[in-house]
């Protein structure tokens, strides 16, 4: 689980990375101004956590069923070899989907019309600004989205009728309550993120409201990996009493070097 938790936590860090700093210093220059190979940058470091977090939560979702279903197996079942492996596949696959995103969104010709509407060079307003024949654009937008959407999403959704079905099965009320909140931090980021990617890409061109998707698209580039530490971290009493000691040690340490 800390394996899993510890890769979630290093892609959220490169999902805000590619898309913050560049915004705040828009706001602080007041140039919003971005270079076409700062843009194809910025498309690519973005759409490649993106796409290996989907694939990551359906396997954390797997994870929790395994150490709620099979309590005793689990250290063998997944053990670090296996998350290692799995690790590489799904940054592998991630990989692939970004840079098919990226070389079809910037094989398009752009017009004199150069002003993006929104704020990071993402897949739909770029097509929108594209003068060309966006058609197979949007076949890969969809397919993509559909694997790693929502089938995703619904393998994630099988995996938790298995836990709920073993949940029921736990005879007291104290074990109920334990297993539940070993994956009520993981329903959260779901429904979140898989929500918002979804809505954003599993639609046609001309129904697209760039308005509205701005603020979709702060949900799961912005507010979503900023809030998966804070919410895996109060869920989570290890990680609480990690932080603890940790605070500990640094007022220690501060104490001793003033002495």
């Amino acid at each position: 689980m800390y394996f899993f938790l510890g890769f979630l936590s290093f892609l959220d860090i490169c999902c805000t990375s590619a898309t913050v700093p560049k915004m705040l210093t828009g706001y602080v220059t007041k140039s919003k101004a971005i270079s076409y190979y700062g843009c194809v940058a910025q498309l690519f470091f973005f759409t490649w956590p993106m796409g290996i977090e989907l694939l990551l939560l359906t396997v954390m979702a797997y994870d929790r069923y395994i150490a709620i279903g099979n309590p005793l197996r689990y250290a063998t079942i997944i053990n670090r070899k296996v998350c290692i492996q799995v690790a590489i596949i799904i940054t592998i696959i991630g990989s692939l989907n970004s840079m098919t995103h990226t070389y079809c969104t910037f094989r398009l010709p752009y017009c004199d019309d150069n002003k993006i509407n929104h704020f990071f060079c993402e897949i739909m307003p770029l097509l929108k600004l594209a003068c060309g024949d966006t058609y197979i654009n949007e076949i890969v937008v969809f397919t993509a989205d559909f694997i790693l959407g929502i089938c995703c999403f619904c393998l994630t959704c099988i995996s938790y009728v298995f836990i709920i079905n073993t949940i029921l099965k736990i005879r007291s009320a104290a074990g109920k309550r334990k297993a539940f909140s070993t994956c009520a931090s993981h329903i959260v980021i779901v429904s979140m993120y898989y929500g918002a990617v979804i809505f954003t890409y599993i639609r046609p061109r001309s129904s697209l409201s760039l308005e509205k998707d701005k603020i979709v698209s702060a949900l799961y580039a912005v507010i979503t990996p900023t809030l998966n530490p804070i919410i895996y971290s109060l869920r989570n009493k290890e990680v609480k009493e990690a932080f603890k000691r940790t605070i500990k040690r640094l007022v220690q340490h501060r104490v001793t070097n003033r002495t």
